[in-house]
């Protein structure tokens, strides 16, 4: 179903539409929003409008904004309105708004909502979406090039103590919890627009409570389910059920009243002082949602190993991020670009800096353009010279310190020098210099206009070929990196051969690697055989029958998991899980589909526990732990 025409809705408006439905209307609520985005026509006026026959017809007028966020904007003109099949039929066919762009500005002049902000990158694009505020790896200290001494530093003042959760905040956790308990009982089977509802009313309780985080999560189960629905190519089973964890988990520490204050969520990009800083360029990445933002992020290391980040990210689409890669920097009025600012450096006086290290462009920020360094020098040296192993238990435990999100505000970059070995599928396979281990080069961003996969494949053509990669782990996958850029290994006779204007490392998002600048004589055919990518711990582990069971319950709900409980999948599950040494696996697969089956009804036939709390609870424990399984089981690929 296509919704270019319709102006996106915001949610609270969507929801008071549905609840206003008689019971009798809600069951034809689905069945009339298959089509009414082919009915959509543009007015003169920027109105939409939605023709229901020839009696009734439905017209869209969003605000300023440029999305419906209050109910007088949505029309009908049949003889129900505003309680009306038709009005509610619209808004339920189009988008999901985003919260009001003014709550999740920059407070202090920075360049737009974030990826992060505006619907999670990886989620809308599929995996391995980049997303804007990430930051890259850099905890060593290591001195500064030799240049004049940066002024001293003013000492950040240290953040105030986050807030209690409130009670109205634990109250608006439980009402997310129930609702998100009942949508996943429903599945994406019966996930419909009055479900989807249910769960966008609750969204809206806890931005009114002041849980923009929980909302956020709502918000990406909600599309979720949508895409699901439909049928979506970029939407897998795996990511909605990713997105089910997130906002349970969430909800049940918010609602038990014993999470801490930072949990609820910032609207707002909070910056402190960070006095006066030394950065320098590493790369760029594009970033491109499908919620219709794109731009550029440019990731910056200090002159103490500092990860910092400067983005530009905003309304457009493709045809912005392939501008912005080259667009003016917006910080302090500085004169370089982003291309300029990836090999370049700044010193930034009375800089404003924000706890995912992504810099802040305010009014009393000045920068001066320094000379860059290369990534044989230092800090940047810093990131190639740890050992991986390292490295990849410092992301891990950044990542969990920081939620769990390895592509989320903060996360870490990972350098090493790597040798090509060649092709496998969709996969690049390197081996760690000095005898490491084997990585799977994967691209870091699946829109086929931009030349992440092309650039991988070019470079696949060269085994041996020696390559300094910095990249994204996947920690989704065993021993896999999704490289943002490359460069030659210094000392190496194999190597890249970059043009100078380069400076010494080729951006994979807007770079185009050719033969030239390969050695020669390394390039070959593809190989007759497949290139194996050694042992894959993920694989070989029975826990992707956990997974199937999850999401065969995200699926088709609470019922497709008893279904399961009652043939001879469930015992054969849990024999593999305790044969192979996960017992703590098989006893919580057990609980869930004993619970999902677990239906105790009165004399009468009727339920007498109709909550899908306990349900939700069973799920959510096996997920939580399948997802600490996997994690494991990345970490230890990478030895």
């Amino acid at each position: 179903m296509s919704t270019v025409l319709l102006p996106p809705v915001a949610p609270d408006v969507l929801a008071d539409a549905v609840e206003q439905l008689s019971a009798r209307l809600r069951k034809k609520l689905d069945a009339a929003i298959a089509d009414c985005a082919e009915r959509a026509v543009a007015g003169a006026d920027g109105s939409v409008e939605v023709r229901f026959g020839e009696d009734a017809a439905v017209t869209l007028r969003p605000g300023p904004s440029g999305a419906v966020t209050a109910a007088e904007q949505a029309v009908c003109s049949c003889l129900l309105a505003p309680r009306c099949l038709h009005r509610a039929a619209t808004l339920g066919a189009a988008p999901i708004a985003d919260a009001d762009p003014e709550e999740h500005g920059d407070d202090d002049g920075g360049a737009g909502p974030t990826a992060d902000e505006k619907g999670d990158a990886r989620e809308d694009e599929g995996e391995g979406m980049g997303v804007a505020s990430a930051a890259p790896t850099g905890t060593a200290a290591a001195p500064a090039p030799s240049s004049p001494a940066p002024p001293a530093s003013v000492p950040a003042p240290a953040p105030a103590p986050a807030p209690a959760v409130t009670e109205a905040q634990v109250r608006a956790a439980r009402a997310l919890w129930e609702a998100t308990a009942e949508a996943l009982s429903a599945g994406v089977t019966a996930g419909g627009a009055v479900v989807q509802a249910e769960l966008l009313r609750a969204a809206h309780t806890a931005r009114l409570a002041g849980l923009p985080r929980a909302e956020a999560a709502a918000l990406r189960v909600v599309r979720g389910l949508r895409a699901a629905r439909e049928r979506s190519s970029g939407q897998g089973l795996g990511e909605l059920a990713g997105a089910f964890r997130d906002l349970l988990a969430g909800a049940a520490l918010l609602a038990a009243g014993s999470a801490e204050g930072g949990a609820a969520g910032s609207a707002r990009r909070v910056y402190e002082q960070g006095g006066s800083l030394r950065v320098f360029g590493l790369c760029r990445e594009p970033v491109l949602s499908a919620t219709g933002y794109g731009g550029v992020t440019t990731h910056l290391l200090g002159a103490d190993g500092a990860a910092y980040t400067v983005s530009d990210v905003r309304p457009g689409g493709l045809a912005r991020v392939k501008g912005a890669g080259s667009a003016s920097v917006a910080l302090g009025g500085g004169v370089l670009d982003h291309a300029g600012l990836a090999r370049g450096g700044l010193l930034v006086v009375g800089a404003t800096v924000s706890a995912d290290g992504r810099l802040g462009a305010g009014k009393k920020v000045s920068a001066t353009p320094l000379r860059g360094v290369d990534w044989s020098e230092e800090p940047a040296a810093a990131l190639f010279a740890r050992p991986v192993r390292e490295a990849m238990a410092a992301v891990l435990d950044h990542a969990e310190a920081e939620g769990g999100d390895p592509a989320g505000p903060g996360a870490r970059l990972l350098g090493c020098d790597v040798e090509v070995v060649g092709a496998a599928g969709d996969s690049v396979v390197v081996r760690v210099a000095g005898g490491g281990p084997l990585l799977r080069l994967r691209p870091a961003h699946p829109h086929p206009e931009l030349p992440h996969a092309a650039n991988l494949r070019r470079i696949a053509e060269h085994p041996g070929v020696a390559l300094r990669v910095l990249g994204r782990p996947d920690l989704d996958r065993a021993a896999t990196l999704r490289p943002l850029a490359v460069g030659p290994v210094p000392g190496a006779a194999d190597t890249l051969r970059l043009p100078e204007d380069w400076k010494g490392r080729a951006d994979l998002g807007y770079h185009r690697l050719q033969g030239e600048h390969f050695p020669h004589g390394t390039a070959r055919p593809a190989a007759a055989g497949p290139v194996s990518a050694g042992p894959d711990p993920l694989a070989d582990a029975p826990l992707w029958r956990v997974r199937r069971l999850l999401e065969t319950g995200v699926a088709g709900g609470r019922r497709a998991v008893a279904e399961a409980e009652r043939g001879t999948d469930a015992a054969a599950l849990a024999a593999r899980l305790t044969r192979a040494g996960l017992g703590g696996a098989a006893d919580l697969a057990r609980a869930l589909t004993a619970e999902a089956g677990r239906r105790p009804r009165d004399a009468f036939g009727r339920l007498t526990d109709p909550s899908a709390d306990a349900y939700a609870r069973a799920w959510l424990a096996s997920a939580v732990h399948l997802a600490a399984a996997e994690r494991s089981l990345v970490a230890a690929s990478w030895s």
